[in-house]
C-alpha cells in the first residue's frame, strides 16, 4: 500500500502554535487506499506546543537566507530545519513518495506562506520541510489538495 506522510495536525492532533488542530476529514477518505503516516514537523524540532507563532523572512523554505522568526523575534530557524530533516527521515523510512501538508504554515506550507511581518498577509512559497521534502524528490501538495486522490 502507498504511503502517504501527513501533518499530524490535518489528523486532529493539537500539534498547531496554538495548541489547536487543523482536523480535516477528506484526509480519512484516503486511509482505504493509502497507508497514512501523520507528521508534525515543528514537534519533531523539540519546539513545544502551544509555542509563539513563527513566519519565514528573507527568502522561501529551504533557501540560502530566508530565517524563521516568531513572533518575539527570537530566530527559529535551526529548529525548523531540524524538524525539517527529521520529517525527511522519515519519509525515507517509509519510502514515502508523497506527502499532504498545512497550507500556509511555515513548516508544511505549500504554495503561499505568511510574509514575516505577522499582520497575515500572504506570498507565494513553501514552507521549510516542503521544500526539503521536494528538493528530495518528495510530491508535495496541501490538504486543499485532497480531491486530487478522492476524485471529488
Amino acid at each position: 500500500m502507498k504511503r502517504i506522510l501527513v501533518s499530524a495536525c490535518l489528523f486532529g492532533i493539537n500539534c498547531t502554535y496554538n495548541g489547536k488542530n487543523n482536523l480535516n476529514y477528506r484526509i480519512f477518505s484516503l486511509m482505504n487506499n493509502f497507508s497514512l503516516i501523520p507528521v508534525c514537523p515543528e514537534q519533531l524540532a523539540g519546539l513545544p506546543t502551544p509555542r509563539p507563532r513563527a513566519e519565514i523572512t528573507g527568502g522561501k523554505g529551504w533557501a540560502p537566507g530566508s530565517r524563521v522568526v516568531n513572533e518575539f523575534g527570537v530566530d527559529v530557524t535551526r529548529a525548523f530545519e531540524r524538524g525539517a530533516e527529521e520529517t525527511l527521515k522519515i519519509a525515507r523510512l517509509f519510502e514515502v513518495e508523497l506527502a499532504i501538508l498545512k497550507s500556509k504554515s511555515p513548516s508544511c506550507g505549500t504554495q503561499h506562506v505568511y510574509d514575516g511581518t505577522f499582520s497575515s498577509i500572504l506570498i507565494p512559497g513553501v514552507g521549510v520541510t516542503a521544500a526539503l521534502l521536494r528538493e528530495n524528490g518528495i510530491e508535495v501538495l496541501s490538504e486543499d489538495e485532497i480531491e486530487y486522490f478522492i476524485g471529488s
